[in-house]
């Protein structure tokens, strides 16, 4: 019996030597917005390689795929959290999924990190949800502000996702700063999956726009763009950080060459020693610089590690209150706070497709769109 015990005891040490603390990554791997999720797992991977313990913990990646479904979404949220045992969650990447698994991870009391996930609602009375990017209302004013402003913009056709929450809401923000700027809106709407916007852009043509601001995500921000240069349209094409992907000039081809976007990081924008290494680090082990994608889902691991380290526990709820105390944090996307709605204050970076690559157009301060 004694020797059993001692058995027992040494399996079970054993066993705890090599557990692991779980951390989810609910990203869209594969569907629709997969480059999205793949550009944000890059960036986790840094991170776990540059700090892979905490609290003296070796930590254990679990990467669940939303297969860029909303229902998806939920169910890995469900499975990590039931299954999984995880105590934070890394993603989604868009605001929709993000709101798809936020009450399954709030009802269990497990924080969670969205790296990109911009529309308001993703933290609205929530306790246990907060991001390392900036909010919609900003982004959508920073360029309604720079395209009236920068780009001497006066009568600007927006396409509205009807299927994203974050199109709708960045087009409203848009708007509205837009118009109290003095300018002049014409809405246009299609859905996820579209192939064919003739009919929209009939319609948004025929005010004779200086500008088209496309709000949803990059296949079809690509696919309006071609078929506006094909109809002739000569003025600017803008777009929100869904637009932050190279498959948006694998599929825009030449007809994305100038357009403009809102995002939340270029490495000539960024700074600092961390952001220095993690693009040293990223170009050697991908052979390309990274995207905004990446340096936030990168920020989105340290930034959460950081927060189990000060609240010196792997308890949610402790987790959850000290990501919100969180204060300039120095990331590879810059300097990082997050208020106490769960919410990060940062500045806009405006980027410029040329050719195949992504350059630096401009920074946006946040007393800049006031």
């Amino acid at each position: 019996m004694k020797k059993f015990l001692v058995i027992v005891f040494t399996v079970l040490a054993l066993v705890n030597l090599f557990a692991a603390v779980k951390i989810g990554v609910i990203l869209p791997m594969t569907g629709g917005i997969s480059a999205f999720g793949r550009m944000v797992w890059e960036g986790i991977q840094i991170a776990h390689e540059e700090r892979p313990k905490v609290l003296g913990e070796e930590v254990e990646l679990i990467l669940l795929d939303t297969r860029s479904e909303k229902t998806e979404a939920a169910n890995a949220a469900t499975r990590a959290v039931t299954k999984e045992k995880v105590i934070a969650i890394i993603g989604e990447v868009a605001s929709s999924h993000t709101l798809a698994l936020a009450p399954i991870a709030e009802s269990n009391k497990v924080p969670v990190i969205t790296p990109a996930s911009t529309n308001p609602l993703v933290t609205q009375g929530r306790k246990y949800v907060s991001r390392v990017c900036f909010i919609d209302p900003f982004q959508g004013s920073a360029m309604a502000v720079y395209a009236f402003k920068k780009l001497n913009a006066r009568k600007v056709a927006v396409f509205t996702d009807l299927e994203q929450d974050y199109s709708v809401g960045l087009s409203k923000f848009f708007s509205d700063k837009f118009k109290a700027l003095g300018g002049q809106v014409k809405q246009v709407f299609y859905k996820s999956g579209d192939q064919d916007f003739s009919a929209q852009l009939s319609v948004a043509l025929a005010d004779k726009p200086d500008a088209i601001y496309i709000t949803g995500y990059y296949p079809e921000i690509a696919l309006i763009s071609r078929q506006a240069r094909q109809l002739g349209f000569k003025g600017y094409i803008l777009a929100g950080d869904g637009a932050d992907a190279p498959e948006l000039i694998e599929i825009g081809g030449t007809a994305v060459d100038g357009l403009l976007f809102t995002t939340h990081y270029h490495p000539k924008a960024v700074d600092n020693p961390v952001a220095r290494k993690f693009l040293d680090t990223y170009k050697k082990k991908y052979g390309k610089e990274p995207a905004a994608l990446s340096a936030l889902g990168y920020d989105a691991y340290m930034v959460l590690l950081d927060a189990i380290e000060r609240a010196k526990s792997f308890d949610g709820t402790k987790i959850a209150e000290e990501i919100r105390k969180t204060k300039n944090f120095m990331g590879a996307t810059g300097t990082i706070t997050i208020n106490e709605l769960g919410d990060a204050v940062k500045t806009v970076t405006v980027n410029v497709v040329k050719g195949t690559t992504f350059d630096f157009a401009a920074t946006i301060e946040p007393h800049e769109v006031e």
